[in-house]
C-alpha cells in the first residue's frame, strides 16, 4: 500500500534520512520505534508532503507522492495525525472534525456520526472550543479529525505524548480498534512496549537510517531493544 525506497531528506547542510526503505501493506499496523532525534517524525512528515525529499522514492497505491502536492494528497485516502496534536484551539469540537472533512464532504453528517459513536467524550462535548479539553480529549478530537476524511491509511506521531498511564492505554485500544476497521496504519511512537504490541512489524530508527526491522512481536522479545527502548 505505501512503499518508500532509498528516502533521503536534509534540514539545509544536516541529513536527517539516509538511504531509508520501508513498506507498509494494506491492513497492517506498522511501527517506527527509535530515539528523539532518529528521524521518525520526518519520515512521516515527508510521506504527507510537509517535508521535501532529496532523493528517493514514496509510493501510496499507484501515486507517485513525490510529485503529488500536500492539499491533494489527503484527497488520496491518506491522513496526518501529527505530534503535538495540532488542533484549532479557538475552534469547537465539531467545527474541528467538520475541518477534517474539507476534502471528501460526501456523507459527513454520517462519517461525522461514526466519529461520535467512536468517541462519546467528543459528542458530549461538540459544543466546546477545542483548546479547553484535556490531553486525552484533545488526542481523541486529533484521530477523530483524520477519520473524517475516510481515509485508507493513517500516520500517527506520537499518540500517546504527555498522556497518563490510563489514557495511553486508552488511546492504543482506539488505535488497534480503527486498524480493525480496515484503516491501516503507520506508527511513529516513543512507548516502544505499547507500540511493538499491538503491531504486525515494526522499524527501529537509529540516526536517521533503519537499524532493525521484522515481526513486531519477535523485536519485542530481542535483547537489543529491551536494552535500548524497553528499559529491560
Amino acid at each position: 500500500m505505501l512503499e518508500i525506497s532509498n528516502l533521503s531528506v536534509s534540514y539545509g547542510a544536516i541529513q536527517a534520512i539516509h538511504n531509508v526503505s520501508l513498506k507498509v501493506n494494506r491492513g497492517e499496523i506498522v511501527s517506527l520505534i527509535g530515539a528523539n532525534g532518529a528521524g521518525k517524525t520526518t519520515i512521516l512528515r515527508t510521506i504527507s508532503g510537509l517535508k521535501k525529499a532529496d532523493d528517493g522514492e514514496i509510493r501510496f497505491e499507484e501515486n507517485d507522492l513525490r510529485k503529488t502536492e500536500p492539499s491533494k494528497i489527503i484527497r488520496l485516502k491518506l491522513a496526518h495525525v501529527p505530534e503535538g496534536r495540532h488542533i484549532f484551539p479557538q475552534m469547537t469540537v465539531e467545527e474541528n472534525l467538520e475541518m477534517g472533512a474539507f476534502a471528501d464532504q460526501k456523507d459527513m453528517s454520517a462519517t461525522m456520526e461514526d466519529v461520535y459513536n467512536r468517541f462519546s467524550r467528543l459528542k458530549e462535548r461538540k459544543r466546546q472550543l477545542a483548546g479547553t479539553l484535556s490531553g486525552g480529549e484533545q488526542q481523541m478530537l486529533a484521530v477523530g479529525r483524520a477519520l473524517m476524511a475516510k481515509p485508507k491509511l493513517i500516520l500517527m506521531d506520537e499518540p500517546s505524548m504527555g498522556l497518563s498511564p490510563l489514557l495511553v492505554k486508552e488511546i492504543f485500544s482506539i488505535i488497534k480498534e480503527v486498524n480493525q476497521n480496515g484503516i491501516t496504519i503507520l506508527l511513529v511512537e516513543q512507548n516502544a512496549k505499547m507500540a511493538l504490541s499491538i503491531s504486525n512489524r515494526a522499524y527501529v530508527m537509529e540516526t536517521g537510517k533503519i537499524s532493525m526491522e521484522g515481526n513486531a512481536g519477535e523485536l519485542l522479545k530481542d535483547v537489543r531493544v529491551k536494552k535500548a527502548y524497553l528499559g529491560q
